[in-house]
């Protein structure tokens, strides 16, 4: 089949399964918080085509791995720490979301991709990687003789 396919294991080593909060829910998951970039994947004759929404990312940001045919792309911001320089100010972080973001996502990539010619670029916060398709053998008909 020539379609990518989502492994399901996406969040393997995110967060726990639940925590309890009490007062605002009887269980948060973080798993089903957590927001994956969206994807679109798009074939033609020659190529399927992949992008991937990175709001803020460079070419910096993101890893992508092709290993026996799964791509797996990912991305992982560290917290950056602030130095203080004016102690006078009082502003303090009451909330603070925005900081780290990470995801790795991986596809199955089909066959008929040319694995040695793929290629990634990000521009305007959008990922794309396009996957050239190699020329499949075409069935060989096999003569038949008298012996």
């Amino acid at each position: 089949m020539n379609d990518l396919s989502l492994f399901n294991d996406f969040f393997n080593g995110f967060g726990d399964d639940g925590y309890t909060i009490p007062t605002l829910m009887p269980t948060f998951n973080y798993k089903k918080m957590f927001q994956m970039p969206k994807v679109d994947v798009k074939e033609d004759k020659d190529t399927y085509t992949l992008t991937m929404d990175m709001p803020g990312k460079t070419e910096k940001d993101v890893d992508i791995e092709l290993n026996q045919n799964v791509l797996t792309i990912s991305s992982n911001d560290e917290v950056k720490k602030e130095e203080k320089s004016d102690k006078k100010s009082e502003t303090k972080w009451l909330i603070r979301e925005r900081s780290v973001s990470s995801f790795k996502r991986s596809f199955t990539v089909p066959e008929d991709v040319d694995c040695e010619k793929l290629t990634a670029s990000v521009k305007d916060g959008v990922l794309t990687v396009a996957m050239p398709r190699k020329a499949l053998a075409q069935p060989k008909r096999i003569p038949i003789t008298c012996a």
